[in-house]
């Protein structure tokens, strides 16, 4: 987006296992991934506490192995401990800050990351929440990457309907998987 549009992208960290926390009802399997997902969230937070420069590398290269590379769906605690490793050796970040991915050392931390994202955009969605100028909104949920000119006119779609003052949910049951290329 920054390629195309004059605009700054700040990653926060935000982990569908916080939000998730507590939700009995959830299928096993489900839980057992967002058990293997609290280590990537702790080091996220770790590394916006720290290193926040480093947030939106990381969550690239973290991204590019999990879903191009095949490495996703893990299930249990210190599911993706091997690609935590190797993520923050690609972006050049201490192999250290993998040290907080089995600890709830920054839990609290990476609660109040979730919180404060949640408290600008409400409590009955998922996760990502994308801010637009003072207001926030769940989304976008793309099955596809858009790239050049085409990102520009869908973030300028998006901040269009996000001025709105009066305009809160457009949405449509997906009927493809997401394709990371």
């Amino acid at each position: 987006m920054e390629k195309v549009r004059d605009v700054a992208v700040t990653f926060a960290p935000m982990s569908l296992a916080v939000l998730n926390e507590g939700r009995e009802e959830l299928p096993e399997d489900y839980k057992a991934k967002m058990q293997a997902n609290w280590g990537p969230a702790r080091v996220f937070a770790k590394v916006a506490l720290e290193r926040p420069e480093k947030v939106d590398e990381l969550y690239t290269a973290m991204g590019t192995l999990i879903h191009n590379g095949g490495q996703g769906g893990k299930q249990g605690f210190g599911a993706y401990n091997g690609v935590i490793a190797q993520a923050l050796e690609q972006v050049g970040l201490p192999a250290s800050f993998a040290d907080v991915a089995d600890t709830d050392e920054v839990d609290g931390h990476l609660r109040e990351f979730q919180a404060r994202a949640m408290e600008r955009v409400g409590n009955d969605v998922g996760t990502p929440v994308i801010e637009l100028g003072d207001r926030a909104f769940f989304g976008p949920v793309l099955t596809r990457i858009p790239r050049g000119e085409q990102a520009g006119e869908l973030f300028d779609a998006a901040v269009a309907l996000g001025t709105y003052p009066h305009f809160f949910e457009l949405k449509r049951g997906r009927d493809e998987s997401p394709t990371f290329d």
